[in-house]
């Protein structure tokens, strides 16, 4: 497996892996029609979004490493009770 592709894969990198596979599912059953799957969009964009701004933050405070591992992400959404996105 080529090391991008590792990486986009990897959960501890890339905390958005479900909703990037809901979109490309999504965009596989309706044909590549794109107006079809605008909500599984929005939702990986989000996500992006939101852990971005967590990355931003630890970064800022110095707390290493810059990406929380995929069990702190799951216990940080435990805490506040789910996905905020």
């Amino acid at each position: 497996m080529d090391k991008n592709v590792r990486k986009v894969r990897n959960q501890d990198s890339n905390p958005c892996i479900e909703e990037s596979d809901g979109s490309q599912k999504c965009l596989d059953v309706n044909n590549y029609d794109s107006r079809m799957c605008s909500a599984y969009f929005l939702r990986y964009k989000n996500c992006r979004k939101y852990w971005h701004s967590i990355m931003l933050q630890r970064r800022r405070d110095g707390v290493r490493p810059d990406m929380p591992t995929a069990a702190e992400r799951q216990e940080m959404l435990t805490a506040i009770g789910g996905k905020p996105y």
